[in-house]
């Protein structure tokens, strides 16, 4: 097989290392991979790399996004030049990510990938796929995205638009563009996100779920000196964890938390950036992102409890990282957050409820984590990285064998 990822970054955040290890899996099977990508990528082997446009295209996407709301719809060039390398590519399945992150022009890689009629795979790893301009929109109870959107509630948030609302032909182009592929099939990593695809535009379309997956060989159960390097010795640690702590992904949340746990119990908050680390409570230790796995293992093996206060999310695999480390899980009952913790490992608790948070809290800290470890770890193996990322590998040969079928 020779396969094509697209992703708005590679080798960096979440997408990017999903990317990245399903791209390794396919060159450890003999298969054919290669990478396009938008930004933050590495291209330390440039046979099997390409970078879409440059830093000039992505600033002027950008602009023109924040000026019009027409994100997806600049890079007009830099898009074009990508299609003929796809040309000379020849791949049997082109596998999508994020298309969105002001680098590629969505409509004219659809109307090539509709005329070019061979097998597309697309993981969703958000919402923005259908609708007329957010990623998410549980976080302000949007439903317009089922019918048509419309005077969008969220123009400040990703991708921000500052003047115009273009939100409803945004939804309708998208519409005619995305259902226009009779080769498209749709992965969700949760059964969250696949129940809303089915009541969007995309309801005719075939969706797959495929969980995200975690490397095991990395997060682990680990000695650390984390506790004695900032004294916490003898505190109750309370940690969470976000790449970007966002309005969605529950930093307020902690915030209140701060005032309501007992002298004896700390929280620790990951991914912080220098404006949030500003002012925090006594009772807060704030720590800047970190891309050393190893050193996000050792916190996380550190810690009594993980919370994970989203309020919106796909498939977090903040809450994997901390069941492989063997730390229960709290989270907001929202989004797919939830679909990987059971009774076992952790505790399910009403969205946006500090109160049943810290109710939650307190009964893992009277259980204590060594209750819940064994079984936070076992739970931790359905999400091995080899295994799930498998599952895209038999997809490729499923839909690969049925197309050739039909020709």
């Amino acid at each position: 097989m020779k396969i094509l990822q697209v992703n708005s970054v590679y080798k960096y955040g979440s997408t990017g290392n999903i990317v990245s290890n399903i791209h390794k899996l396919l060159l450890s099977q003999g298969d054919q991979s290669f990478i396009a990508y938008g930004r933050d990528g590495d291209a330390s082997n440039e046979e099997l790399t390409y970078k879409i446009g440059n830093n000039i295209d992505i600033y002027l996407h950008g602009i023109g996004s924040r000026l019009f709301d027409k994100h997806g719809l600049y890079s007009t060039k830099a898009t074009k030049i990508f299609i003929q390398y796809i040309e000379d590519l020849q791949p049997d399945i082109i596998h999508l990510h994020n298309i969105h992150g002001y680098y590629i022009n969505y409509e004219i890689l659809f109307e090539y990938l509709n005329k070019r009629n061979r097998p597309v795979i697309w993981t969703l790893h958000d919402c923005w796929s259908y609708t007329g301009h957010c990623a998410y929109y549980d976080f302000v109870s949007c439903q317009k995205w089922q019918d048509k959107c419309c005077q969008c509630p969220q123009l400040n948030q990703y991708p921000k638009s500052f003047f115009f609302d273009n939100s409803t032909k945004n939804f309708l182009l998208k519409k005619e563009l995305f259902t226009s592929l009779s080769q498209l099939t749709l992965v969700t990593p949760s059964q969250w996100l696949k129940d809303e695809v089915q009541k969007s535009f995309f309801s005719s379309t075939p969706v797959e779920v495929i969980n995200n997956g975690i490397d095991l060989d990395v997060f682990y159960e680990r000695e650390s000196n984390f506790r004695k390097k900032y004294m916490l010795e003898n505190k109750f640690l309370i940690l969470g964890v976000a790449s970007v702590w966002e309005d969605r992904k529950g930093f307020k949340y902690f915030l209140e938390l701060a005032k309501k746990i007992a002298d004896d119990e700390y929280i620790i908050l990951v991914g912080l950036n220098d404006k949030q680390l500003q002012n925090l409570p006594k009772n807060i230790l704030g720590i800047k992102r970190t891309q050393n796995l190893d050193e996000l293992a050792e916190i996380y093996s550190s810690v009594d409890v993980f919370v994970n206060p989203t309020l919106e999310d796909n498939f977090p695999t903040t809450n994997l990282e901390s069941l492989a480390c063997g730390i229960p899980v709290i989270t907001f009952d929202s989004g797919g957050s939830s679909e990987s913790i059971d009774e076992n490992c952790g505790i399910v608790v009403q969205k946006a409820s500090v109160e049943d948070m810290y109710e939650a809290i307190l009964e893992v800290k009277n259980n204590t984590k060594l209750f819940y470890k064994d079984a936070a770890k076992e739970k931790a193996k359905c999400y091995n990285k080899n295994e799930r990322f498998n599952d895209y590998i038999s997809l490729y040969k499923m839909i690969l064998k049925k197309y050739e079928s039909n020709v």
